[in-house]
């Protein structure tokens, strides 16, 4: 008999190995059986996300917060990294407001709240209750009925491979209390 943790890792494991090749594809990559293990072909993280439309609003944050460098720098990190659609979400207004010069600090605390130092594959992740983020604060990760959720989050995408970490796609911007 399966734990449910067992479970909930082999549920993950075939929704990663199902999502990967539409994920391959949307990065471009021609080897969808793998797209975990082309980091020395895949660019940074950076190039990655700037790489894929679905990101657009990801990579503008990520300028106007002069995350740039950092995030294209050796790592590894690991980004929970929200979808266009996942900034669409909130309140009418916030990211314009979040994009403005005046509140590059705000902008830049969310954004390293997506981030996790290493390189965490999605078969750890699950093992794990929390994680602490780049800035500071612990974001939970949540496991149940083969659905994984980082801070409320669902992550709908595993392990995109980047040469300095990896990307976890999620469907919500995480905000730190």
């Amino acid at each position: 008999m399966m734990s449910f943790a067992h479970r909930s890792l082999l549920s993950l494991a075939v929704a990663t190995a199902v999502a990967a090749p539409a994920v391959a594809i949307a990065y471009g990559k021609k080897d969808a059986a793998a797209p975990a293990t082309q980091s020395q072909n895949a660019g940074t993280i950076v190039d990655v996300a700037a790489g894929n439309p679905d990101f657009s609003t990801l990579v503008a944050a990520v300028k106007a917060a002069g995350l740039v460098e950092t995030l294209s720098g050796p790592g590894p990190f690991t980004v929970f990294a929200p979808t266009n659609a996942a900034f669409a979400k909130l309140p009418a207004g916030t990211l314009e407001n979040l994009l403005k010069p005046e509140n590059k600090a705000q902008l830049t605390a969310i954004l390293t709240y997506h981030v996790v130092p290493g390189k965490v594959m999605a078969a750890d992740a699950v093992k794990l209750d929390n994680a602490t983020t780049v800035n500071g604060a612990t974001a939970d990760i949540n496991v149940a009925g083969g659905t994984v959720t980082i801070d409320g989050a669902t992550i709908t995408a595993t392990d995109v491979a980047a040469s300095n970490g990896v990307i976890h796609v999620i469907d919500t911007v995480m905000l730190p209390e």
